[in-house]
């Protein structure tokens, strides 16, 4: 099947490599997976996108669950909305096992944490249940994931794909980047939390990763790890372009719009404040969806550059991953259009003229 032509790598032209996925993969004990738990807050998306299905998902992280209500997940599989969500106590941003939950709903695997101590896997071992570990923070630990969702789910195919369309963007946008002269790259910060206090990604973290992979400068690169700064810091960075976490619902770009010391900041001069989509998952953090995540933000930064027909890339990788085409109006709340369209630039990621027939 031939790719029509155009700028960018299209997902459908990695996937179509693959064969015919398994279904199901045996445990030691030869039984089917049928029912599957996940604790940490992305795996719930990226079981759904591998398994192309919320059927086996039977418990999930609060915040996972607010991911697919808040994003076009729970559009795509309206049963996920309705998955139980308590499987983790100790508040919304716990991680320790509720294991009585857990013995009710008798999942064949449940998916925790694999670097963040023994004290939240001990309980799920202890109780006799099949624990498979994730890590997380770096492209490698998400590519790890896809593999894990994969044996998981019975369909190691559809997660070397996904790990094949990471690695071709990637690569084509590395390609570019390093062509570009230091004086053209902008600085940009990431705020991991905003709404109240100010968190920044440093060096180190998933966000400089995706910056310099871009062509950017992470202006927050002398510290390391994700740390807390005020905002005479931020303004003495005087980034080009601000990036929103998407994790806090209510956060916009008003936040730094209204603030009396932000304000004056290149960014907000510049109106290149935006906040980070939400597809499948969130795109700022490490998922299944992050090659899209990445042509959005070249796209904003070098728009000379990078000419990707980010909707088409959006419609088209869902239609393949999830089975689902989006609408016009899904793509606009990916983008985020209500909340990002009057940033400089956005209107790029505007919808000019319907595709014939779709859904408007």
């Amino acid at each position: 099947m031939a790719r029509r032509k155009r700028h960018g790598r299209c997902f459908a032209a990695v996937l179509l490599t693959i064969g015919a996925p398994a279904w199901e993969r045996a445990k030691a004990d030869d039984r089917p997976v049928t029912r599957v738990a996940t604790i940490p807050i992305p795996s719930a998306s990226i079981f759904i996108a591998v398994d192309g299905s919320a059927e086996r998902l039977v418990g999930m992280h609060p915040l996972s669950r607010s991911a697919i209500e808040e994003g076009v997940l729970g559009r795509m599989f309206p049963n996920a909305r309705v998955i139980n969500s308590s499987i983790a106590a100790g508040g919304a941003d716990g991680f320790m096992p509720n294991v009585e939950t857990l013995a009710m709903l008798d999942p064949d695997v449940v998916v925790q944490w694999g670097d963040r101590g023994d004290d939240i896997v001990a309980p799920l071992r202890n109780a006799g249940m099949h624990t498979a570990l994730m890590r997380y923070g770096t492209e490698q630990f998400a590519r790890d994931s896809l593999t894990l969702m994969g044996e998981i789910a019975g369909k190691p195919d559809k997660a070397r794909a996904l790990i094949a369309w990471r690695e071709a963007v990637a690569t084509e946008i590395a390609a570019k980047a390093a062509a570009m002269p230091d004086k053209r790259r902008l600085k940009v910060v990431y705020l991991q939390r905003a709404s109240t206090g100010l968190v920044v990604a440093g060096a180190n973290t998933y966000s400089d990763y995706y910056i310099r992979l871009v062509g950017g400068v992470n202006a927050a690169a002398e510290l390391s790890g994700a740390l807390a700064i005020n905002a005479e810091q931020l303004a003495q960075w005087d980034p080009d372009v601000i990036l929103l976490n998407g994790f806090e619902e209510q956060l916009t770009p008003r936040r730094i719009y209204d603030d009396p010391l932000l304000s004056g900041a290149k960014a907000a001069m510049e109106r290149r404040v935006y906040k980070m989509p939400i597809g499948g998952y969130r795109w700022d953090p490490p998922s299944h969806e992050n090659p899209l995540a990445w042509m959005w933000l070249a796209q904003l930064l070098y728009p000379d550059l990078f000419r990707y027909d980010l909707r088409k890339e959006i419609e088209e990788s869902y239609q393949i991953v999830y089975g689902y085409r989006p609408s016009l109006s899904d793509i606009d709340s990916v983008l985020r259009l209500s909340v990002n369209g009057d940033a400089r630039g956005y209107d790029r990621f505007t919808a000019v003229t319907p595709t014939p027939g779709h859904a408007p």
